[in-house]
């Protein structure tokens, strides 16, 4: 296995360093957000965070060096995670529902409506269950084949995901603006690009439907999201070990074993 430059994983850089700037100092709630940059669950969390203009103190973990008090936080060992109000939480979607919560006056990311929270949980299954692994599998396939297929999965889940939207003329499954459902695929979609680089070309609206190519690019331009991406170069150096099936995350792992991501 080639060894891996472990400066890579050092900081955010573009957009994402100035933001976290902005927040490198305790947060008036007390909330402590652990992130790694290049991380799209942690991407879910933060989105969230700026999406509904929530105080948070932002803290860069190095994953080669996890420090005892991160390690207490979350025995895992995996970001992102939160401290707030004298608990220790982590999982991304978990994270979602929490701020959600316990931040009821900040922008809404689920319906109130029981039912309508229901369908948003409904649909951001099918990002965990069919987009997810179908993006990773493509990322991480080695022979062309297998590339092509496990592409054909992907872009067939994209399309289902777009056009279940509930109003097909508003860009986002939220509407006018990004819900949870939204958040939940947003980091992969800002990495597509990786994937139209080594695996097969750009995504097209033959493979993917309009709805797709019109989410994507609404999503991409949204300024919360916008706000945590670092530059591109930067995420191709941390997912080159992907593309050449050597990373070692529990996603890449999970992926290789035919597991389930966690």
């Amino acid at each position: 296995m080639a060894s891996v430059d472990k400066s890579i994983h050092s900081a955010a850089s573009g957009v994402a360093a100035e933001t976290a700037a902005k927040h490198s100092k305790p947060a008036s709630n007390g909330l402590v957000f652990y992130s790694g940059w290049f991380c799209p669950f942690v991407a879910r969390v933060w989105i969230a965070l700026e999406e509904k203009g929530i105080d948070y103190e932002y803290r860069e973990i190095n994953p080669y060096k996890k420090e005892a008090h991160f390690l207490a936080i979350n025995p895992k060992g995996l970001v992102p995670a939160v401290e707030h109000d004298g608990a220790a939480m982590y999982e991304s979607l978990v994270l979602l529902e929490y701020l959600e919560e316990t931040f009821p006056s900040t922008a809404p990311l689920f319906p109130s409506k029981n039912t309508a929270r229901a369908h948003v949980r409904m649909h951001i299954d099918q990002v965990v269950k069919k987009i997810m692994p179908s993006f990773y599998k493509t990322l991480q396939a080695q022979q062309e084949e297998e590339q092509k297929e496990a592409r054909k999965t992907l872009t067939a889940a994209f399309k289902e995901y777009a056009e279940a939207f509930p109003n097909s003329s508003k860009p986002f499954h939220g509407g006018d603006k990004p819900d949870a459902v939204d958040v939940a695929l947003a980091p992969w979609a800002c990495r597509l690009f990786l994937l139209e680089e080594h695996r097969g070309g750009p995504f097209q609206a033959a493979e993917v439907g309009e709805a797709f190519i019109k989410w994507r690019k609404a999503i991409q331009d949204w300024p919360s999201v916008k706000a945590v991406l670092s530059t591109p170069e930067k995420y191709t150096e941390v997912y080159q070990r992907y593309l050449n099936d050597e990373a070692m995350s529990e996603a890449a792992k999970a992926t290789r074993s035919g597991g389930v991501i966690p």
